[in-house]
């Protein structure tokens, strides 16, 4: 009779499980199920035709208790029997189920499995007889092992075997079958995980009811008297039992912690009372802690409670209403304790060396901080450690920095090994294996295999199919099963769809080679992935003694030559791109098929290319980028031996980063082999060439070419790949035996071919408890096994000893300590960063700066060159030549003068207007002179009269002084001079880094960049290098994703906690948004850095430093060209007025009067939504705080408006400093403290030695504060205290030549905007508008005045950036409307694509103010409508490429005017 089955899904169909769980059980029949009410057990049977493993079917019962039975316990037994081919023989079943086997006995009881699992069997027919040592036990347990396996057997498998057993020797390893079934390490996990859920729970309640004992035991038990004890720092006493903060997560009473402080602050409330809040961590979780303390308390405690510090505390566990969340409260004492933590030392007398190792310069995968490694290595006595990031050398310099800043005495030997682990591609072979010459018309016979499994040696072929091309067409075919003799395995069956009963009665591989050998006879042989293929033929060919001589073409290289465009190279892919039909991929004839009719279109490519035979074929392929952007790669390391080295690691990086860079920065091996001397080149990890090779089992004569590349071999820890043994995709590592075997067979490698072989780390977190750093960068970057770290921890050298003692330990201490060291003694002590100075050359630099100068100086003052105009100049160029900076003065002035001749002014930034020769040499317009006259007629100059010093001994501006006419010749004199010291940018004796920076515009910008460029010469100007890492904010949001995707649940202290140990790793490369690096004509940039793209983008020109700039810009000359708008948009207004900006007053009263009021704009504040005062829109004066600021000081005079520009651009220089000490008449805005100038020329004013007063400012300005040297020397020279307060408030300083730059080209604007209001609205709009809607802002003052009330009705937390930005700019619409401007409704043949312009006294909007109408479609618009005019508004869409989205709404806005939808004619006749 027969029985009824059902598949297995139909009968659970409501089952969630992943796909490779549903392709384990989807072809499985159920055949009964049975509920057993007395044993709780739902019994189901099912029968299939494929093994599954009981690791896999117990899963699925555990799944089925889960999702099915969730609210009553009920077991789940499968009762599992198999109907396999006939190739499933007893000792195949033996081999492949052992550790499904292992895995039941395991749930029988830990005795019987160690038994089994420590034996050995062998089986004879259908006899399997166990080889045991001679022991009790195992003679005890031998008639269950008996019954267990016979049972099982027959019950599931339908074989009648018999089970015997040999106790008569002990334990002969080489009995061992030839599969090694030692239990996996993953079913240790599997069992002891099995009833996680309810021992979670059990270990809930314990805790629970523990806490809940603790508090009753508080309530009842008598404190002990206080002691006087010098570390309680707060309250009676820390006594009690300490709990784990990770089990506080209710309110469970009173509780003792102790930790380590991570945060730490002070709050003072009422009642004269201050809140100490801190956060304490024990490294199992972190919580806050609020101590509510009297004011003349809180020193006290404050001095021992320090952040860092450990402590010991006794509190309330209790939920916190302001933070909602539990923290502890109530405190009852705190006391100061030492680091509870077990340090890990170094204590073997011989160290190793760690030669590999990644730091947080390596992407988002390594949370080693660079200075921590150091110093532990260099703690622990380590005579080196090396850096090798992944594909980047980034880390150097801060290494470097490490370095000295352990400040070691000269003969200390220690020292970093700068390296590099490279993404090696192997280029050096041909493409064409054995060619020799043949013609593409000749045959070529393209084949296909299928087989049992990846490894030539020990799995089996089941089909060959190929087809011969002759002269480019396909002739004929070959196409053959193969009987492998054995059962295929089920996922291979699933792939090919091959079954055992389809090969079961096809000839045995002795058969079917030789056919097709015979085949291929005279024929060069063509594969997809030729190796594999190749490898199969020819280890079957040898094992039968067949000849094998054929030359090979892989498509799967030609393919990566021909159509590098394509993203992967998969058959089906290839086959999809060049429309050939596939008709069943991983079928051998079908997959043969479409290669030859993918290897007829190379053919056709390569004849285009004038390619002929193999030989070219193999020239065309050694100069193809592509092959090696797309190929392959491998791990490699790269350690630097000397300075040549260095030099040839920034080539290498440089050319992977330029030339290979696809995902990865490549180095082809070739390229390696180029740059060689200096460099020791090492095999890696297991994902280096020489591991994969030994994973792939290739040829003996392939291991040996490829360890003849390499200086060094490495092996490293069992834990750092025991991955693999799980991992699917690979097959022959299945035990940690396994693993140890890989590392001894390169062990012994290196002693065959004389290479030493190092024990390596690859450390990726400093210490075992860091990996969960790891792990959430991991998990941030999408990785599923995030959480299964390996232990890619800093070793000390007996863990590392300890790890290889099976290798014997004269092996391990070799490997571990010898060969390091061996490697470290070839290297030389050699710093990553070019220890001298270079700056840039041109011829007569100095002799040219000093000649610009003068002739300008004589061009201004005249002849007779007043004696102060001589002093200061010969006084600045004396400092600047000599100490070496006329080439950076010729370099800029050549910069400006370029950017003049293009038509943009140029505004200094910085204290170079400090410089009368940068002013001489017209770098910048700011004369730092005091203020004086100059006729322009006949040079008269006056420093002297009673009038200028008047102006003069205040420091004030020259555009101050009132009009003067020439007393010589009657000519209206020029007024200039603002007062500011040349110290300020050189210092005293020239020992200041001077830095030239200056604001093009943003529309020269680019032109500034190809100039530096044509100055020195292709190949020595680059872009500044950035280097972007992860901010705590970003580190906090991958920490909350990580807790939430798993569903924990932690405090707010904790998450930053964790947050702050991934903070500082590197994400990505950019570049300064000015800066230009110069290297001098005698020098090369590998001689100081590698280079890149930046972000590594392939489609930029741009190529930027590989080392963040400010590594090198000690060494280089770097230039700030940044672009600006304001140099723009005077250009734009000067273009629209005709009326030159150098020609502006600037003393003009119109201008001063937009900063008292609006008067000067013929509006009341009332009419533009109550702003005060007329600068909206003006730089540097038309921000909220800024107005603010105008309206405290009440300016009078350019000298106030430069005072406060410095204010209002300092940190903690106006806010809680001068603004409380003009409130409070301690100062005015003339002597408070507004640029870093003030404060050196008013010390030295007081009586301060010059020096002196310099390095006050300089300490000042950088936010250093006062020694307590310098506050002394001040208050002996009568500085009021209010002045020493103030420099001590003050954390940055803008100095004065910046602010008076920058006012200068902000009053020229803010002319513009008083006199030729429609010219400043036009350039501001196309210049400075951030953002511009058309619907909201062009359609009339009402429309405007209703959508800026929304926005500014909108609630705070709820108003998004952009519509503050669209606010903003809605302010200078309101403002221009108000003074009686419009905007033309936009027309689409007159506007600009992103210019707004001037049309007969009014504005046109650009195209760009559209919503949704990009610059780049705005562009097209534009173009277009220089044609005919549009018919339609389809015919608009299809010239223009306009959006969709963007016509509607140009349509809706009625800027279409009646434009049709089509230009198709219809006729109503109705």
């Amino acid at each position: 009779m027969e029985v009824t089955t059902k598949p297995f899904f139909s009968v659970f169909p409501d089952l969630k499980v992943s796909d490779d769980v549903r392709s384990l059980f989807e072809d499985a029949n159920i055949r009964e199920i049975t509920l057993k009410k007395k044993e709780n057990t739902l019994k189901i049977s099912f029968q299939c035709d494929h093994l599954i493993s009981r690791v896999d079917t117990w899963r699925m019962e555990r799944t089925i208790r889960e999702q099915l039975f969730s609210k009553r316990f009920v077991k789940i037994r499968f009762q599992e029997s198999y109907h396999l081919s006939e190739q499933y023989n007893l000792k195949y079943l033996m081999e492949h189920y052992m550790k499904s086997f292992l895995f039941e006995l395991k749930g029988k009881g830990e005795v019987i499995f160690n038994v089994v699992r420590k034996g050995d069997y062998r089986i004879e027919d259908d006899v399997i007889t166990f080889y045991f040592e001679d022991t009790f036990v195992n003679r005890n347990k031998a008639p269950e092992i008996k019954e267990f396996f016979e049972v099982i057997l027959k019950e599931r498998f339908s074989i009648d075997a018999k089970v015997g057993f040999d106790f008569s020797k002990t334990i002969d390893r080489s009995l061992k079958m030839e599969s090694d079934y030692r239990l996996q390490q993953e079913i240790h996990t599997i069992v002891e995980h099995a009833d996680i859920v309810e021992k979670e729970q059990k270990e809930e309640k314990k805790a629970r009811k523990k806490a809940a004992a603790t508090k009753k035991e508080h309530m009842f038990k008598k404190k002990p008297k206080y002691s006087d004890d010098p570390t309680l720092l707060y309250g009676r006493n820390c006594d009690g039992e300490l709990m784990e903060i990770k089990d506080i997560y209710d309110e469970i009473g009173e509780v003792v912690i102790h930790g380590q402080i991570t945060f730490l602050e002070t709050r003072e409330i009422r009642n004269e009372k201050t809140i100490i809040i801190f956060h304490i961590t024990d490294f199992t979780d972190t919580i806050s802690c609020k101590v509510f303390v009297r004011n003349e308390q809180l020193s006290d405690i404050l001095d021992g409670l320090k952040k860092g510090g450990f402590y010991r505390i006794k509190a309330v566990a209790m939920y916190d209403k302001f933070d909602h969340e539990i923290s502890l409260g109530s405190v009852a004492g705190i006391k100061a304790i030492t680091d509870f933590r077990e340090k890990r030392q170094d204590t073997s007398m011989e160290k190793r060396v760690e030669l590999h190792l990644h730091t947080v310069m390596s992407d988002n995968d390594s949370v080693v901080q660079i200075k921590d490694i150091v110093n532990r290595a260099y703690e622990w006595g380590h005579p080196a450690v090396a850096i090798t990031d992944h594909g980047v050398l980034q880390g150097f310099p801060i290494a470097r920095h490490a370095y000295e800043d352990l400040r070691l005495k000269e003969d200390d030997p220690f020292k970093i090994i700068y390296g590099v682990e490279g993404y090696f591609v192997d280029d050096l072979g041909d493409l064409i294996i054995d060619s020799k010459g043949q013609s593409l018309m000749d045959s070529y016979v393209v084949f296909d295999i299928e087989t049992t499994g990846f490894n030539s040696v020990n799995d089996r072929i089941i089909e060959i199919g190929a087809v011969r091309v002759v002269e480019g067409e396909i002739k004929e075919t070959f196409s053959e099963f193969v009987n492998p003799e054995r059962p295929i395995p089920y996922k291979i069956t699933q792939l090919t769809t091959i079954t055992d009963d389809m090969v079961k009665d096809a000839g045995t591989i002795e058969e079917i080679l030789p056919q097709f050998l015979k085949f291929c006879e005279g024929s060069v042989l063509v594969a997809h992935n030729a190796g594999f293929d190749t490898g199969f033929i020819r280890e079957n060919a040898k094992r039968l003694n067949l000849p094998y001589d054929h030359t090979v073409v892989d498509t799967l290289g030609l393919a990566r030559c021909l159509m590098g465009h394509l993203g992967k190279f998969t058959l089906d892919n290839i086959c999809k791109h060049l429309n050939i039909i596939l008709e069943t991929h991983h079928r051998a004839v079908d997959d043969a098929t479409a290669t030859g009719k993918i290897f007829v279109e190379f053919i056709s490519m390569l004849k285009e290319k004038d390619i002929t035979d193999l030989d070219q074929v193999n020239e065309f392929a050694n100069d193809n980028v592509d092959l090696i952007k797309k190929g392959r790669m491998y791990h490699g390391i790269i350690l630097v031996k000397n300075n040549t080295g260095r030099v040839n690691l920034n080539r290498l990086v440089s050319e992977s980063h330029l030339n290979y860079f696809n995902r990865r920065p490549r180095m082809p091996k070739s390229l390696i082999n180029k740059y060689r001397d200096g460099l020791i080149i090492g095999s890696a990890c297991e994902a280096g060439e020489l591991y994969q090779a030994l994973l792939d089992e290739r040829s003996d004569e392939t291991i040996a070419n490829i360890v003849s590349f390499y200086d060094y071999l490495e092996i490293q820890p069992v834990g750092n790949n025991e991955f693999m043994i799980g991992s699917e995709r690979v097959e022959n590592v299945n035990s940690i035996e396994d693993i140890q075997k890989f590392n001894q067979k390169i062990v012994d490698l290196g002693e065959q071919f004389h290479k030493p072989v190092v024990a390596t780390c690859d450390v990726h977190f400093l210490n075992p408890d860091d990996a969960i750093y790891r792990s959430i960068l991991l998990a941030g970057k999408g990785f599923k096994d995030a959480d299964q770290q390996a232990p890619l921890y800093f070793r000390t050298t007996q863990e590392m000893l300890d790890e290889f003692a099976y290798l014997g330990s004269e092996k391990a201490k070799e490997v571990v300590i010898t060969n390091t060291n061996k490697i470290n003694d070839m290297i030389e002590n050699i710093s990553p960063i070019h220890p001298d100075k270079c700056p840039p050359v041109i011829p007569d630099s100095d002799k040219t700066l000093r000649e610009i100068c003068y002739n300008r100086a004589h061009e201004i003052y005249g002849d007779d060159l007043p004696e102060r105009v001589t002093s200061r100049l010969e006084k600045e160029l004396n400092s600047i030549i000599g100490n070496g900076y006329a080439v950076m003065y010729i370099i800029a002035q050549k910069l400006v003068w370029d950017s003049n001749d293009h038509g943009y002014l140029v505004g200094s930034r910085g204290s170079v207007g400090s410089s009368f020769a940068a002013t001489m040499s017209g770098i910048t317009e700011v004369n730092p002179l005091p203020a004086h006259y100059i006729c322009p007629e006949c040079h008269f100059v006056d420093f002297d009269s009673e009038q200028v010093q008047k102006y003069a001994k205040m420091g004030m501006s020259g555009f101050d002084m009132p009009d003067a006419y020439c007393p010589k010749c009657g000519a209206k004199m020029t007024k200039e001079g603002q007062d500011i010291p040349f110290e300020t940018f050189l210092g005293f004796k020239g020992n200041k880094e001077p830095d030239i920076d200056l604001n093009f515009s943003g529309e020269y910008q680019g032109k500034a960049h190809a100039y530096v460029e044509v100055i020195f010469g292709k190949g020595k100007a680059f872009r500044a290098g950035t280097i972007g890492t992860l901010a705590e904010k970003t580190a906090y949001g991958y920490v909350l994703k990580y807790l939430e995707e798993r569903g924990i649940s932690k405090r707010r202290c904790e998450i930053e906690r964790l947050a702050l140990g991934c903070t500082g790793v590197k994400r990505t490369t950019g570049q300064h948004p000015g800066g230009i690096i110069v290297v001098p004509h005698d020098k090369e940039i590998y001689d100081f850095t590698a280079v890149q793209h930046p972000a590594n983008d392939m489609n930029t020109p741009i190529i930027t430093t590989h080392f963040e700039y400010h590594s090198i810009d000690q060494n280089l000359l770097k230039l700030d060209i940044l672009g600006h708008d304001d140099p723009s948009m005077i250009r734009r207004m000067e273009d629209i007025t005709g009326i030159d900006a150098q020609t502006i007053p600037m003393d003009d009263k119109g201008v001063m009067g937009l900063f008292h009021g609006t008067e000067t704009l013929g509006i009341t504040p009332e009419d533009i939504d109550g702003t005060p005062l007329g600068s909206l829109g003006v730089p540097e004066f038309g921000t909220d705080f800024v107005i603010q600021m105008l309206q405290d000081t009440h300016p009078q005079s350019f000298s106030d408006l430069v005072r406060i520009s410095g204010l209002s651009h300092g940190t903690d220089v106006w806010l809680g400093n001068a603004q409380t000490l003009i409130e409070n008449g301690d100062a005015v805005i003339s002597t408070a403290i507004c640029c870093r100038d003030d404060i050196m020329v008013y010390l030295i004013n007081q009586g301060l030695e010059q020096e002196a007063s310099f390095k006050i400012m300089e300490g000042v300005r950088k936010g250093k504060g006062l020694t307590d040297e310098q506050e002394q020397m001040m208050r002996d020279h009568n500085v009021p205290d209010w002045y020493i307060w103030s420099c001590k408030q003050i954390k940055y300083m803008f100095p004065k030549a910046h602010a008076a730059a920058y006012v200068m080209m902000a009053w020229r604007i803010a002319w513009y905007k008083v006199y030729h209001p429609l010219a400043y609205y036009a350039a501001y709009f196309s210049i400075r508008a951030k953002a511009f809607s058309y619907e909201d802002m062009c359609l009339g003052k009402e429309r405007l005045d209703e959508k800026m009330s929304i926005i500014k009705n909108t609630p705070k937390h709820e108003v998004k950036n952009a519509d503050l930005d669209l606010l903003r700019e809605m302010k200078i619409a309101d403002e221009m409307y108000a003074r009686g401007y419009e905007f033309w409704p936009l027309d689409i043949y007159k506007a600009k694509a992103k210019d707004f312009q001037v049309i007969d006294g009014k504005i046109m909007p650009a195209l760009t103010s559209i919503d949704g109408m990009g610059e780049k479609a705005a562009q097209q618009v534009e173009e277009a409508a220089k044609g005919e005019p549009f018919t339609s508004l389809e015919n608009f869409r299809n010239r223009t490429k306009a959006p969709q989205a963007c016509i509607e709404k140009m349509k809706e806005l009625g800027i279409m005017g009646d434009l049709s939808d089509t230009d198709q004619l219809s006729f109503d006749f109705l």
